[in-house]
């Protein structure tokens, strides 16, 4: 990534998201205007492959670019990130029709797709999917309900699980267009972070596409798959949230009345400021360290076959998982220091406090990926399921 890429993304946020946490917070029509400022730095959809008309940026170039975006607002940071989760199970097992004809046009636009696995029954057992979809001649039609999915209503395209009518042991991705007949948003949730981003519940019919549309393998472990990327990013928005919430804490600090001189002359309030540099350091290192091991195995000319069988990578998890916690320390600390302003909306710190929080539930919970890590990495090889 050249440092101009960087220091356009820092001019986005000062112009676009400082000063506007209240109307980001709002549950209004997504600031559309915030996404095409973000289109004039030809940055968006960063991680796209070049031979699709992408940047072709780094996993460990996202991570700077997501903490930049995330410190001015983490919702909108997700909303311009998320779809990584479905444009790299098409990259990756997509056939080269597809990637030209859904990808290319997402290099080429600044658009967005959604990824649907999600469903109110199966929770995070995604083995429990009832969404079904069946062969008919040369199409597939796909039938279910989806619980919660980032970008729906807005997207160019979906990428849904669902569990084979053939073979209710198998599971398909299955790439849907969003004007395909069938795709109906039930309702966007009002959830209390992010608010900025986009979330969707979402009925599909009978929707019919080509056979062609279908990624190649499991549905289950493409999914696994993706799902790399974004748990990194997702992590990423935590540090950018942390920082913003150590600034405040510095400014505040500053002009604070105590005792005979001001807050940032405390030595209580050095050890906290201390500690959230030290969380801060190692959340950085560790998202580095990760972005790095994602990025190794995507530059791989066999990514797609050493992906198939890696599936979940330890790094993104415990990345995610530290991270969320972490970031969740020092929000619930800083907080503590702004007192009774510290409960209220007079002041960012809330809204930091209530988007940060989303890193340890989405995409699998802590505890969903506590029990990954256990069955995947702790308990002996010949053991692991």
């Amino acid at each position: 990534m050249k440092p101009e890429d960087l220091k356009a993304v820092s001019t986005f946020v000062k112009q676009c998201l400082d000063g506007r946490h209240a109307e980001l917070d709002a549950f209004d029509d997504k600031p559309s205007d915030v996404y095409d400022k973000f289109r004039e730095t030809g940055l968006a959809n960063w991680w796209l492959p070049q031979e699709l008309g992408g940047r072709g940026l780094s996993l460990e170039d996202s991570v700077e670019i997501v903490n930049e975006i995330a410190y001015g607002d983490a919702g909108v940071a997700f909303t311009l990130f998320i779809s990584v989760l479905g444009t790299s199970m098409v990259q990756l097992y997509g056939s080269e029709e597809l990637k030209a004809r859904y990808l290319k046009p997402m290099a080429d636009q600044g658009s967005f797709c959604a990824t649907l696995g999600s469903e109110q029954a199966a929770g995070s057992e995604l083995g429990k999917i009832e969404t079904v979809v069946r062969t008919e001649g040369d199409e597939l039609v796909v039938t279910g309900e989806k619980f919660f999915s980032t970008n729906t209503d807005f997207a160019d395209f979906l990428v849904v699980i669902a569990r084979s009518a053939e073979d209710p042991e198998a599971y398909h991705a299955v790439l849907i267009p969003r004007d395909t007949p069938g795709v109906e948003v039930v309702r966007r949730w009002d959830v209390i972070g992010l608010r900025a981003s986009y979330t969707y519940q979402v009925s599909l019919k009978e929707c019919r596409v080509p056979a062609v549309n279908r990624l190649e393998g499991s549905g289950l472990r493409l999914l696994e798959i993706g799902l790399n990327a974004s748990r990194i990013l997702i992590a990423t928005t935590a540090l950018g949230v942390a920082r913003r919430v150590r600034d405040h804490c510095m400014t505040y600090a500053k002009t604070k009345p105590l005792r005979d001189g001001v807050l940032v002359e405390s030595p209580v309030f050095a050890q906290r400021l201390g500690q959230m540099e030290m969380q801060i350091d190692v959340m950085k290192s560790h998202l580095l360290r990760a972005a790095r091991d994602y990025d190794t195995i995507m530059s791989a000319p066999d990514a797609a076959a050493r992906w198939h069988r890696q599936g979940t990578l330890k790094s993104a998890l415990t990345a995610k998982m530290f991270c969320g916690q972490a970031g969740w320390d020092v929000a619930s600390t800083g907080s503590e220091m702004f007192g009774g302003l510290g409960y209220t909306d007079e002041l960012p710190i809330g809204k930091l406090l209530r988007d940060i929080r989303y890193v340890s539930l989405v995409e699998g919970g802590d505890d969903v990926l506590r029990d990954l890590l256990f069955g995947r990495y702790v308990i002996p090889v010949p053991r692991r399921t």
